[in-house]
């Protein structure tokens, strides 16, 4: 099976291709290596699949107007697309929401549009699967909780983008039969950890003896 992989040199990203290459799948990915966090990093969780055959890589943004035209003609074979790619963190939407409306609304549009013409061109194109967020929930007090917990009111432009993603995306599935499953991912960590996220942090804060930032009572 061939899968496109967006944001592969993310953390999540980079794992779900090694793993798919593990399995003998094989990989095209797409990162645009920005600088929200040290690029350096992701270049390096790059070198983790570089050794798989059947991994190709391109520098890409899939936000810009020609990335659905352009990658339409030269990868019609794709079998399914695995979305992962976007512009996190939830503080930083607040201060570029341009940044967010660009990368996450009008990239979820390209990918769409790129699985319709799949879909058109490909008859073995089984599905799409895309990253939603927990942060598409708000202020939501019930624990544990669930996928059917009202999630019309996030309280972050970041979730509001990605609540965005999932409307656009229910729109799509419907008027072009494009299967698709939406994941809301909550604080993942783990090996080749964002350097952002709250587990790097709190450890970064312990070992250089300083305190841990604590947002909206912890």
């Amino acid at each position: 099976m061939s899968t496109l992989v967006t944001g592969v040199a993310g953390f999540i990203g980079m794992h779900t291709a090694k793993s798919l290459l593990s399995k003998g799948h094989r990989v095209v990915g797409i990162d645009n290596l920005n600088h929200y966090y040290d690029p350096r990093l992701k270049k390096a969780r790059l070198t983790q699949l570089e050794s798989f055959d059947e991994f190709s890589f391109f520098k890409t943004d899939f936000a810009t107007q020609s990335f659905v035209e352009e990658f339409t003609e030269t990868h019609p074979q794709i079998d399914q697309v695995i979305h992962l790619g976007a512009q996190a963190g939830v503080r930083n939407s607040i201060d570029k929401p341009q940044d967010y409306m660009k990368s996450n609304l009008a990239g979820q549009l390209n990918i769409l549009e790129y699985c319709r013409n799949l879909i058109e061109k490909n008859n073995n194109f089984k599905k799409l699967i895309y990253a939603s967020s927990s942060s598409v929930y708000g202020a939501n007090a019930k624990i544990p909780f669930s996928t059917n917990d009202r999630s019309d009111h996030p309280v972050s432009f970041y979730g509001a983008t990605k609540k965005a993603c999932e409307v656009m995306t229910h729109s799509y599935a419907s008027l072009y039969k494009i299967p698709s499953i939406g994941l809301r991912f909550f604080t993942v960590y783990g090996p080749w950890g964002r350097p952002d996220m709250s587990p790097y942090l709190f450890t970064k804060n312990i070992l250089d003896g300083e305190e841990i930032n604590v947002f909206n009572n912890g």
